[in-house]
């Protein structure tokens, strides 16, 4: 059975195939530009729209202190995604870190310089017992020194 070839723009606007996910992916970008101009940048540059599923916008925050904000805003996104033409219940929003690379980058250890070191020692030394000169006392033991 021979079939020819259909234009990639059939198969794209096809419901049955690709024409929903592309669908999609044209509603994400659209609700990513509102949200871009409705968020307050300082917001907006920690998170990000990740999904719709059934008239709730889901936004990705990347720590909880971005996501308490956002939420508290959630009625004031939902209202402004509505107004801009997109069916909007309610937004969500969880705390998805943003992976930068694969893998973490190891600590960098950096050697105390004599001078800090002489300075923490002469700090902890004029001060009574306490738990900060216990903690200045073992960061100089523990410490690595220039030389």
């Amino acid at each position: 059975m021979s079939h020819s070839p259909q234009p990639l723009n059939n198969y794209l606007s096809d419901s049955d195939g690709a024409g929903r996910l592309m669908a999609h992916v044209a509603l994400l970008r659209k609700l990513a530009r509102i949200y871009a101009n409705t968020a307050p940048e300082h917001l907006g540059q920690a998170s990000r729209v990740a999904n719709y599923k059934s008239g709730t916008v889901v936004i990705h925050a990347d720590n909880g202190a971005v996501a308490v904000k956002l939420r508290q805003m959630a009625p004031t996104l939902a209202r402004e995604f509505s107004n801009r033409g997109v069916e909007c219940s309610g937004v969500q929003v969880k705390v998805q870190a943003l992976e930068i690379s694969g893998h973490s980058k190891p600590a960098v250890h950096r050697p105390l310089s004599s001078r800090t070191g002489d300075e923490l020692a002469a700090l902890a030394g004029g001060m009574r017992a306490s738990p900060l000169r216990d903690a200045i006392e073992t960061l100089l033991r523990r410490a690595a020194r220039e030389k």
